[in-house]
């Protein structure tokens, strides 16, 4: 069973979070979060490179010149890849990087990597989380009092705010998304996490946790 501390917005400890690892995930598959990284990772690439080769450009194929007697180097037609204005000799084609995993892995690896933050002591619950206009120094103030100024930051926030949106954009090193979009690579890819508690209830079985002095 681990505890983990639960802070308000003004960083401030307010109680304790009692949670069992094993309620998210029963284990981590380290080649599992691989092969969903992996995929996070293909999927981003874009793969639109293209040019052309010596039959898609323009040209006859009748040899220029005669093999011998003119003075000049051989030579064929006038497409070939050593001409200016010739096509490629290994031309380069649309690449479609793009692959999928089942979604119950997908959802599975999104488990685990959550689980691997509460092991590694490398997530923060916020009590809640809700701002009254777009300010970015209410966010960066939270932060830095919670001891992760210069650190990688994802903050997890229960649905789509786009007043918590906006007033984030501009940290660095700060990204947020609501907890529907959590994902494998976002989650390992930033050192530390800080979710609101009821973003993080949505991870648990009904009955399975139990929230002490929040």
């Amino acid at each position: 069973m681990a505890s983990i501390p639960v802070y308000n917005q003004q960083g401030e400890e307010v109680g304790s979070y009692e949670l069992d690892p094993a309620d998210i995930s029963p284990e981590v598959k380290k080649q599992l979060l691989h092969d969903a990284v992996v995929m996070y990772q293909r999927n981003k690439r874009q793969g639109t490179v293209g040019t052309k080769s010596r039959g898609m450009v323009s040209g006859t194929n009748k040899k220029m010149y005669r093999q011998k007697g003119t003075g000049n180097a051989r030579a064929g037609g006038k497409r070939t890849n050593i001409r200016r204005g010739g096509g490629h000799a290994f031309a380069k084609k649309n690449i479609d990087f793009t692959y999928s995993m089942p979604k119950k892995a997908i959802r599975l690896a999104t488990r685990m990597s959550l689980r691997s933050k509460v092991e590694d002591n490398q997530i923060k619950v916020l009590d809640e989380l809700s701002l009254a206009e777009i300010k970015t120094k209410q966010i960066a103030d939270l932060v830095k009092s919670l001891g992760l100024s210069g650190t990688s930051v994802l903050l997890a926030i229960p649905e789509y705010d786009v007043v918590v949106h906006r007033s984030t954009r501009n940290i660095q090193g700060v990204k947020v998304l609501p907890v529907a979009e959590l994902n494998t690579y976002d989650l390992l890819r930033r050192r530390n996490l800080v979710i609101v508690k009821s973003a993080l209830e949505s991870f648990v079985s009904p009955g399975e946790a139990v929230a002490a002095g929040a």
